[in-house]
């Protein structure tokens, strides 16, 4: 093993202990969409690590401006998700749901701005942020994880469009019909 590859090594038990930790309250419980979150991050994470060395690598080719794009969609998704649920979905500790985080617990459903279009920026956010990744190098075992960390999303989503029709109700139901789940008109 080279020194590189050891201290990609390191960053990835380090990060996995955190991205753990975070996760802890869905761990315990069965089929939350905290599990499947926990999977995706961790096979970005990988991703990450396997591409790194090669983030700046060919600056003008198109996989890199493909990855720039979807690394900048990743991050505007983000910060207006994050802003819209701080401001409109008014999270409070006292909804319930360990598997929820913090910003997770709102109170009020947000269809506006970026949820007028899709029903998980986050989740979309990180849909970017791996295919992003992953055309930083193009390779098997890159294609194998962005596969599978697209596939904890979807199941994410899945499970919390789950878990947001019994808190909503019939309201969130009406909301699935009138947007998508990622991409805004398509998917």
């Amino acid at each position: 093993m080279t020194q590189s590859e050891g201290v990609r090594l390191f960053l990835f038990i380090f990060t996995s202990i955190g991205i753990v930790f975070i996760s802890r309250p869905s761990l315990h419980i069965s089929l939350t969409h905290g599990i499947p979150r926990l999977f995706a991050w961790e096979a970005i994470l990988a991703l990450f690590l396997l591409n790194i060395q090669s983030w700046f690598k060919k600056p003008f080719s198109i996989n890199q401006i493909m990855s720039w794009l979807f690394l900048v969609i990743s991050l505007v998704l983000i910060l207006c998700g994050v802003w819209l649920l701080r401001v409109i979905g008014k999270p409070d500790a006292s909804r319930h749901g360990e598997a929820l985080l913090g910003i997770e617990k709102t109170t009020t459903l947000v269809t506006t701005g970026v949820y007028q279009y899709i029903r998980h920026p986050f989740y979309s956010s990180l849909l970017f942020l791996a295919w992003g990744i992953f055309f930083k190098v193009l390779s098997w075992p890159g294609f194998i994880l962005v596969v599978f960390a697209s596939a904890c999303l979807m199941v994410t989503a899945l499970i919390e469009e789950r878990e947001d029709i019994i808190f909503f109700g019939p309201a969130y139901q009406e909301y699935m019909r009138e947007t998508k789940r990622f991409i805004p008109f398509l998917f």
